[in-house]
């Protein structure tokens, strides 16, 4: 099931394949804000600014999760060789 990043009830992205894959894209928004580090895990955890959340989600009728995958990672491609 892909997955998307909320605020609330609302759905702010588009969707992608993997719960990873919406992290990256948080992370590269300037959403991630913090890591918790929690006794029974190993690592710290990310943790998103005010009330987003990421979770699984069904697509729109018309929406690709992995097409949008692949148009993200091209964009960021070509900003990186942008701010070069």
């Amino acid at each position: 099931m892909p997955y998307a990043l909320f605020c609330n009830e609302a759905k702010l992205s588009k969707a992608y394949p993997t719960e990873a894959d919406v992290w990256k894209l948080a992370r590269q928004s300037g959403l991630v804000v913090d890591a918790v580090t929690e006794p029974d895990r190993p690592a710290p955890r990310p943790l998103l600014d005010n009330d987003y959340e990421i979770r699984s989600c069904r697509p729109d009728p018309q929406e690709d999760p992995a097409r949008n995958q692949a148009d993200a990672e091209r964009e960021a491609e070509s900003e990186l060789q942008l701010s070069s």
